[in-house]
């Protein structure tokens, strides 16, 4: 964790990936994040994955360092603290992240009546208002039916991903979207609504990556290739002990060191002498000759062992990394050697396990031990108190009444 945006605190109210994302991205550079949840809590207090005594990995993990406030948000007085909170007065304040409706009680139009230049984020599903989440936008955009065994469009199964990249995607994004506008604000006084869906972050991915222009010119859509790196050479590969690896060469020096390692420059040269190619000048016609190449990498690969390949594919600069399960990830080199690493953490739950801060690196400066994910309404009182200036009359009576809630709340 960093400091440079020490001087911003975000509120936010939101559950499942994109937001929560959103927010740890920014308090990782070092802004305050404010998050109020339901009293016993919202809809992804209790996702998966766990651990043994019931806490959710998964809540700790995007909640990490952030200050938590319990409102019985059915309540219209809990309904009104969180609109306090969202719209709080004062510099670097009036900055709100969340997947609410667009409509209701957390409408931008609700919160700029009590504050003009708030900057409001919100992550939807789909533009139109439709629900969506990081999977349906996912299977809309085209993308599964890409994925998986090569086969006709019409006769295979999609294949979904375990990554929610939308999510992710998005929760960058968004954090880089509420930067924007809180420069601008600095510059005009304005603030400013922004809406950010699930569905359009998928959407115009496909432009990006040229998927769009490639189906307008194309007659038919592109069919999936198994485990091919589409436009290139790069696949799974099996050695003779059992370990797969993913090999890929996109570079000329990575093609050069793969045939250099493999011992197959004569082999590919014949191939290139028959078809009068160059698989060095080109990397689109080493996917175009897979089918010619991939035999002879598979067949020296699969008489080799893990051990006997790793030292000549580092000697000679070959981009390639063995499939592992999570478990052997994080028991690699890989994971000892982070650039950032892992920081052991005791979290609200009192489970304490390796932690990760932020993947960015602001080179000779220092970072700080990520913080704990809280209990939830463990900071209620104090967030009342110093950021809506409550006096303890005041949160005393929320508590009798049953708006508010401090950590260890029964259901």
């Amino acid at each position: 964790m960093y400091t440079v945006l020490q001087d911003l605190t975000v509120v936010e109210g939101a559950s499942f990936i994109a937001a929560p994302s959103c927010t740890l991205n920014m308090l990782q550079m070092g802004a305050t994040v404010i998050r109020f949840d339901a009293i016993g809590g919202g809809l992804d207090y209790r996702r998966w994955p766990k651990a043994p005594n019931g806490s959710s990995l998964y809540w700790e993990g995007l909640n990490k360092g952030k200050k938590s406030v319990a409102l019985d948000l059915r309540n219209p007085e809990g309904r009104e603290l969180a609109l306090q909170l969202a719209t709080a007065p004062g510099k670097g304040r009036g900055l709100f992240v969340t997947n609410y409706p667009v409509s209701g009680f957390l409408s931008h139009e609700a919160l700029k009546a009590r504050r003009a230049d708030i900057i409001t984020v919100r992550v939807m599903g789909w533009a139109d208002g439709t629900q969506g989440v990081d999977y349906t936008a996912n299977a809309g955009a085209g993308f599964p039916l890409m994925t998986g065994d090569p086969g006709p469009v019409g006769e295979k199964r999609p294949v979904n991903h375990v990554l929610p990249a939308w999510d992710l995607i998005a929760g960058a994004n968004a954090a880089f979207a509420m930067l924007a506008a809180e420069r601008e604000r600095q510059k005009t006084g304005q603030g400013a609504e922004i809406r950010l869906p699930l569905g359009d972050v998928a959407l115009t991915t496909l432009g990006t990556l040229g998927q769009v222009a490639e189906v307008m010119t194309e007659e038919e859509d592109r069919p999936s290739f198994g485990n091919d790196v589409f436009g290139a050479f790069g696949r799974d590969f099996r050695t003779s002990d059992g370990h797969y690896i993913m090999l890929i060469a996109l570079s000329p020096r990575q093609w050069t060191g793969l045939l250099t390692s493999l011992g197959i420059d004569a082999e590919i040269a014949a191939i290139e002498e028959e078809t009068g190619v160059s698989f060095a000048k080109d990397e689109g016609l080493r996917f175009e000759y897979r089918e010619k190449i991939n035999p002879v990498v598979e067949r020296v690969v699969a008489a080799e062992t893990l051990d006997t390949l790793a030292p000549r594919f580092k000697e000679n600069g070959v981009c390639w990394e063995p499939y592992r399960t999570v478990r052997e990830a994080v028991a690699s080199e890989r994971f000892k050697t982070m650039g950032k690493p892992y920081s052991d953490v005791t979290h609200g739950s009192g489970l304490t396990y390796p932690t990760s801060d932020t993947p960015i690196d602001f080179y000779g400066q220092a970072s700080e031990v990520p913080t704990p994910a809280p209990q939830l309404g463990q900071h209620t009182d104090e967030v009342l108190a110093d950021f809506l200036g409550l006096d303890s009359g005041a949160i005393g009576r929320l508590h009798d009444e049953g708006i508010v809630a401090g950590p260890g709340h029964a259901d």
